[in-house]
């Protein structure tokens, strides 16, 4: 079974929900008939809200562009009604009178590791299991594990995924290093990104091989805590390379070689992905960015780099049409061309957001390790 930790509310957003209460702009008892999300079964969508004493009341969601207005009845209750949607899940907030609030009804939000917006998230089903979906099939399990890290010289967390069956064997498996964005932490890919869910659909389909997969917290330091931003890097690469590949080769079932370990990343995690895993082709031989925080002068930051040709099993970049790092990433495949790098870069449809991540993690995981 996926074991997964129980993460509260972030505390930004219950503050918010007790002032709204306070000043009297959501009703303190609304109506039992508020339902919010409640998807249809043609897949149209409607948003209530309980807000008798607000003016003005706005939806943002990523399931279209821009902000739209709900519509007030006699009971105090905005309501709109969207779609119909593609299957997805879907990130959105209200905006009450001006203030961008997360949706009261719904229980499903997603948290940050820093002072920023929390979101509702909508989870729009298909006619048949989505990719990232729980099917009936074996399932892996995700370990929260502490570990001690002589970098930072305290405890850290990260979650570690094991496939179906790792129990009962006995081979070594190889290992992904899986990274998260800005605004993350090490339970984003699991929560967010569906990674366990994915991944086991994968195996079960015979489009994977089994392997572990190490989702750390990609900030050394608080990310609040004023620490300058190239200390935040090195201690992380620090820690990576010091602390927690040799916990997870002292404590899991994982080939120590090069050939058998993958870095990979998205967002500020895809630039970690890239800052490091190129720099140490002695370690990494499998390196992946997702819509990676790429430097914006590559020549410049990678002069003292040396891919020799065939060092590099998989090097695969992707990005969103639009996502505003979309030229950057241009750039950088341009900058790898330039140099005879052999690599991957695909454009897709999308944003910044985890709709474009989930799918390209379904579109690498198999590459990484491909079955013989």
């Amino acid at each position: 079974m996926i074991r997964r930790v129980v993460r509260p509310l972030a505390v930004s957003a219950l503050l918010v929900l007790s002032m709204l209460v306070q000043q009297g702009v959501w009703a303190q008892q609304p109506p039992a008939a508020v339902r919010s999300p409640e998807v249809a079964s043609d897949r149209r969508v409607t948003f209530r809200l309980a807000a008798p004493k607000a003016a003005d009341v706005q939806l943002t969601c990523e399931c279209f562009t821009g902000a739209k207005p709900l519509q007030k009845d006699d009971k105090g209750v905005w309501s709109l009604t969207v779609g119909p949607l593609e299957p997805d899940i879907y990130e959105y907030e209200f905006s009450v009178d001006g203030l961008t609030a997360i949706d009261p009804r719904n229980p499903a939000v997603k948290y940050n590791s820093r002072p920023s917006p929390a979101s509702s998230l909508l989870d729009v089903p298909g006619a048949s299991p989505m990719f990232y979906d729980v099917r009936a099939v074996p399932h892996g399990a995700v370990h929260v594990v502490w570990y001690p890290s002589k970098t930072v010289s305290t405890t850290r967390r990260m979650h570690v995924y094991t496939p179906p069956g790792y129990e009962r064997g006995s081979s070594r498996l190889p290992v992904l290093y899986l990274l998260h964005g800005a605004d993350g932490d090490d339970s984003s890919w699991s929560w967010f990104g569906r990674a366990p869910q994915i991944l086991d659909n994968l195996i079960a389909d015979r489009k994977m091989l089994p392997m572990v997969v190490v989702m750390p917290f990609g900030y050394a330091h608080p990310p609040t805590g004023g620490v300058p931003a190239y200390r935040q890097r090195m201690d992380f690469e620090k820690d990576l390379l010091q602390d927690i590949i040799p916990y997870v080769q002292a404590n899991y079932r994982v080939r120590a070689d090069r050939d058998s370990r993958a870095l990979v990343g998205l967002s500020m995690g895809g630039g970690q992905a890239l800052n490091i895993g190129l720099r140490r082709l002695e370690t990494f031989s499998r390196v992946a960015a997702f819509s990676g925080a790429v430097p914006r002068d590559a020549a410049a930051s990678f002069k003292d780099v040396k891919i020799p040709a065939g060092s590099l099993k998989l090097l695969w970049l992707g990005c969103g049409t639009e996502d505003s790092l979309l030229a950057p990433n241009r750039e950088f495949s341009s900058f790898l061309k330039s140099t005879g790098v052999t690599h991957t870069f695909k454009e897709t449809s999308g944003a910044h957001t985890w709709i474009v991540w989930r799918r390209y993690l379904q579109d690498v995981a198999p590459q990484l390790f491909p079955q013989t």
